[in-house]
């Protein structure tokens, strides 16, 4: 196997292990997870064995994911593991398509932020203007954040995700209560759907996009401590922290909240909270959710930031967009993804949050699995190509992992809808400009080198 590079000043790779493992939960884990009952209720007990399929397919992604910086540990993230795979051209598209899927997910996040915030801002509620405008303010106050310095970034990162646990263990233990002292709820309220593949083929799409995120401690592989270790190890960490909270906190609506309730709330845990314990403990717990999500943008701001530099220091994107500030943040980058994400929500935000929510859900989620798909098979490529061996059955064990990943993709593939394919094939055509644009920039850099 290819030895690790010697690990680097902490000035020039200031994103160590806790911050990495932060990037990955509280990532992950954002407003989805709140919002994600609601989107499954019509689906009842589909959706476990969707959630099933999902969590399983994600351990094989996480594996990915944690392979390939041990791999290729020089390269800056998933845009060098896919290009020493396929090349410049393929690689292009996907790390396009997911750009594109980064900066939604903002627009995404910042939505089910203010249908969190109509609890604790009931003018919220009777104001049509005021929620898209709240949500732009919380696009560009967390520009304004990473645009300061990463160190800042990080260390609410950090905050955050401790913070965005403790809503998470104050579910479990309402659910355990709840069993203990009257089980009988968690049968009244059991959906009467029957069996469906096609059930389950949506509901494990829709979970998917709530899994989004394991690989965010790869993207800013340039500036992760000894990348070779840190990123494996952080991707292990958080997906597993990931998969036992949704384990323990995604399901209990669905058997606490009659279907139809469920399925027309725009703020699913809170109503359970309300509903058992009163509405003072919904109040709190929308106050953490809102954290939950302040959290979640927070990290995906800076994961758009350092891609939108990496695919400019490539000749992808203009090289002003890859150009440091003083601070030693891509500013540029930041501002153009904000405006980016401000145009997607304003454009959709008539719609209900819920549905909002699972529109841009499924258009993440479409734009995303090229990605996942690439590198699933980046591991194979690599690893054949190289002649890369393992000590014991841990090769086998890691050529699996990536094959497991790529049947997964191919089934996301197929449940993810219409629709969402119609934008994401269109999204690729709005690529081919910019691709042709670095190519020939490219071309011709090489051309004045020969000369020279």
């Amino acid at each position: 196997m290819m030895p690790a590079v010697a690990a680097e000043s902490d000035a020039s790779r200031p994103l160590g292990f806790w911050t990495c493992t932060a990037l990955v939960i509280g990532n992950t884990i954002g407003v989805g997870i709140f919002l994600l009952p609601a989107t499954l209720a019509p689906y009842g007990l589909n959706a476990l064995w969707g959630w099933l399929i999902t969590l399983l397919g994600c351990a094989c992604l996480a594996m990915v994911f944690s392979v390939l910086p041990r791999l290729l540990p020089q390269e800056d993230g998933p845009y060098g593991y896919t290009q020493r795979a396929f090349g410049n051209g393929i690689t292009f598209y996907v790390l396009w398509c997911y750009w594109f899927s980064t900066w939604v997910t903002n627009s995404t996040i910042a939505t089910g932020v203010v249908g969190y915030l109509t609890i604790l801002v009931p003018a919220l509620r009777s104001v049509s203007w005021l929620p898209p405008v709240m949500a732009l303010a919380l696009v560009w106050a967390f520009v304004l954040i990473n645009s300061i310095g990463i160190r800042m970034a990080a260390s609410i990162q950090i905050i955050t995700t401790v913070l965005k646990l403790l809503p998470q263990a104050g579910i479990i233990l309402l659910g355990l209560w709840l069993l203990v002292v009257n089980p009988t709820l968690y049968l009244g309220n059991i959906p009467p759907n029957p069996f469906s593949f096609r059930g389950v083929l949506d509901a494990s799409t829709n979970t998917l996009y709530a899994m989004l995120g394991i690989e965010c401690a790869a993207i800013p592989a340039a500036k992760v401590l000894d990348p070779g270790r840190t990123i494996p190890r952080a991707t292990l960490v958080g997906t597993l922290v990931t998969a036992i909270v949704y384990i323990g906190v995604s399901l209990l609506p669905l058997f606490l909240i009659p279907q139809a309730e469920l399925a027309a709330s725009n703020a699913p845990f809170a109503d359970l909270f309300v509903r058992y314990l009163g509405p003072q403990y919904g109040w709190w717990l929308a106050l953490s959710i809102v954290i939950c999500g302040l959290g979640a943008l927070n990290g995906w701001t800076l994961i758009v930031g350092e891609l939108t530099q990496t695919l400019a220091l490539r000749g992808r994107f203009p090289a002003t967009w890859g150009k440091p500030s003083r601070h030693g943040t891509p500013i540029t980058a930041f501002v153009v993804t904000g405006m980016l994400a401000s145009i997607i929500l304003l454009m959709n935000y008539s719609e209900s949050t819920t549905k909002l929510f699972t529109f841009f859900s499924q258009l993440v989620t479409a734009a995303n699995l090229p990605l996942y798909l690439a590198c699933s098979l980046a591991v194979l490529v690599v690893m054949k190509r190289a002649r890369i061996t393992f000590a014991g059955r841990s090769e086998l064990v890691w050529r699996g992992a990536a094959f497991g990943a790529a049947v997964y993709c191919v089934w996301a593939f197929a449940g993810v809808g219409t629709k969402p394919w119609l934008y994401a094939i269109g999204l690729a055509i709005v690529g081919v400009p910019f691709h042709l644009a670095s190519s020939s920039r490219e071309a011709g850099h090489h051309r004045v080198t020969r000369r020279g």
